[in-house]
C-alpha cells in the first residue's frame, strides 16, 4: 500500500548525505532551500497558521487531495521516486565504467557497462522530461508542455523545486561532464542511435510515463524537453559562475575530493543520494498544503456566514426516523458493540428497547445518542455508509463519541461528531470506529 503524503513528509530525513549535498549547493542560490520536514511543521511554515484546529483541517484536506487521482499529486510522487530508483542503478553502471578506466585489471567492465558520458547525458535529459511531466500534472496542464515548463522555470520556480533543478545542473551536468556539459549532452542526443536511449534502464523505468505512441515519439519528447531548458541552464551557469571546482569545494566539507576524480564523485553521489525524490516530496507537499489551505479558509469563511440553525427543529427531524416497533441498532458501552432491538416506547429523547433474541429482563431505556438505523444494502466492505451514525474511540479521553460519516475514501472515514461544530471534523481509520 502506498504511503500517505503525511507519512512521506514525516519520514524525510533531517540529516543524511542527500541533505548534506543539497545544503552544500546552497551557495548557488543562497537561502532558497531549507530542509522542511514533518507535515505539521510544513503547514505552519508554509501558511503561517498557528491554530491547532485549522492545522488539523489543512492536514486532513491535504491527505484527501493527495489520494484524489484527478489532482495528480500521487502521480508526481511516483515519477520522482521512479526516476531516483532507476538513477541509482544507472549510477552503479557509470561508477563501474569509471573504475574500469582507472584500474587496468578491471578494464573488462567497460565492455558491459555504458560509457559514463552517454549514461550521464541520458540520465539528465530523462530527469528533465520527468520534471516536465510532473510539473504539468501538478499544475493541471492536460498534456506535458515543455514550453509552459520552461516559462515557469524561468519566472516561478523556487524553494525545493528550484533546488532540484540546481542540483540537476550541478550533480548530473557540470560535475560529471564538465563545464561544456550542454554541448556534450546535445552531442549525445544528436549523435547517439535512438536505441541507445530506448534500451537505457532509466528510460525503460519511466517509459510508461513518457508521452508518445512509439519509441521515436518518446525520444522526440525527451529531445524537445532538453532543448526547452538549455537556455535556462546556460544562463544559470553564466550568472552564478558555477564550475566543477566550485561545486567540489563546497562538497568538500563532507567528502574528500581531488580535482582529478570529480566524475567518480558524481557517480558516487548518484549512487548514494535521492535528491529528486526528497525535493519532489517537498514540492508536492507545498503545493498540496497551499491548495488545502485555500479550501479550508473558504470553508471557515462560509461556516462563519451561516445563520444559526434552529437546533430543536434539527433534532426533531432527526428523531422522526425512530418510531414504535421500528428495528434499530443499540450501542452497548460495556460490550463496545451494537445490538439489534425494537423500539417499544418513546418518551421525549428516550427509547424503551427490547433486544432481539433476549428476554424482557434485558429491556431498557436508552438515549437517542446510542441508537441508529442502518441500510446494509448501501454499505462498503467494512459495513459503513455515508450518513451512518458510528461510535469513534478517542485515545486521549478514553471514551467513545457519536459521529456521522460524511465522506469515505478507501479505509478512511471523514467524521462529524454529534454535538460538536465542524472544526472537530476529521479523517479516521476504519479500526477507530464501530
Amino acid at each position: 500500500m502506498d504511503k500517505s503524503i503525511i507519512q512521506l513528509v514525516d519520514e524525510l530525513p533531517t540529516d543524511n548525505i542527500t541533505v548534506k549535498v543539497l545544503n552544500a549547493l546552497d551557495y548557488v542560490a543562497p537561502g532558497e532551500w531549507s530542509n522542511l520536514t514533518g507535515f505539521d511543521n510544513n503547514i505552519r511554515t508554509i501558511t503561517g497558521e498557528t491554530d491547532a484546529k485549522v492545522i488539523q483541517k489543512i492536514r486532513d484536506r491535504a491527505a484527501s487531495l493527495y489520494i484524489d487521482p484527478q489532482q495528480g499529486y500521487q502521480f508526481a510522487i511516483k515519477l520522482y521516486q521512479t526516476i531516483d530508483k532507476a538513477d541509482t542503478a544507472m549510477a552503479a553502471a557509470a561508477l563501474a565504467n569509471k573504475v574500469s578506466e582507472k584500474i587496468g585489471f578491471l578494464s573488462f567492465l567497460g565492455k558491459i557497462t555504458p560509457k559514463a558520458d552517454v549514461t550521464q547525458s541520458i540520465d539528465l535529459v530523462l530527469k528533465i522530461a520527468v520534471e516536465i511531466i510532473a510539473f504539468c500534472k501538478l499544475n493541471g496542464i492536460p498534456q506535458p508542455n515543455p514550453q509552459e515548463f520552461a516559462n515557469s522555470l524561468t519566472n516561478n520556480y523556487q524553494n525545493a523545486s528550484l533546488m532540484r533543478m540546481l542540483a540537476l545542473v550541478c550533480l548530473d551536468g557540470i560535475l560529471p561532464l564538465g563545464p561544456d556539459f550542454l554541448s556534450k549532452i546535445q552531442g549525445v542526443i544528436n549523435g547517439t542511435d535512438a536505441s541507445a536511449i530506448t534500451q537505457n534502464p532509466v528510460f525503460l523505468a519511466v517509459n510508461n510515463f513518457l508521452p508518445g505512441s512509439n519509441p521515436s515519439d518518446k525520444v522526440g519528447f525527451i529531445s524537445q524537453s532538453f532543448n526547452s531548458v538549455q537556455g535556462w541552464m546556460n544562463n544559470l551557469v553564466s550568472k552564478t559562475g558555477i564550475t566543477p571546482q566550485s561545486i567540489s569545494s563546497n562538497l568538500g566539507n563532507f567528502i574528500q575530493i581531488a580535482d582529478d576524480n570529480l566524475d567518480l564523485v558524481a557517480a558516487f553521489l548518484d549512487q548514494t543520494t535521492n535528491y529528486y525524490e526528497h525535493t519532489g516530496i517537498q514540492t508536492v507537499a507545498r503545493s498540496l498544503i497551499l491548495q488545502a489551505y485555500t479550501l479550508v479558509k473558504e470553508e471557515i469563511k462560509q461556516e462563519e456566514q451561516k445563520p444559526i440553525q434552529d437546533v430543536s427543529s434539527a433534532v426533531k427531524s432527526d428523531r422522526n426516523q425512530y418510531e414504535v416497533s421500528k428495528t434499530v441498532e443499540v450501542w452497548d458501552n460495556d460490550e463496545e458493540d451494537w445490538y439489534q432491538g425494537t423500539i417499544e416506547k418513546i418518551q421525549d429523547d428516550q427509547f424503551f428497547i427490547h433486544y432481539l433474541g433476549y428476554g424482557s429482563s434485558y429491556d431498557e431505556w436508552v438515549g437517542e445518542d446510542d441508537i441508529r438505523t442502518r441500510d446494509l444494502r448501501s454499505t462498503d466492505e467494512n459495513g459503513y455508509a455515508v450518513g451512518q451514525k458510528v461510535k469513534c474511540w478517542d485515545d486521549d479521553q478514553e471514551a467513545w463519541y457519536s459521529a456521522t460519516i460524511e465522506q469515505i475514501q478507501g479505509q478512511q472515514y471523514y467524521l462529524h461528531y454529534v454535538g460538536y461544530d465542524s472544526s472537530y471534523n476529521e479523517w479516521v481509520d476504519s479500526d477507530e470506529i464501530s
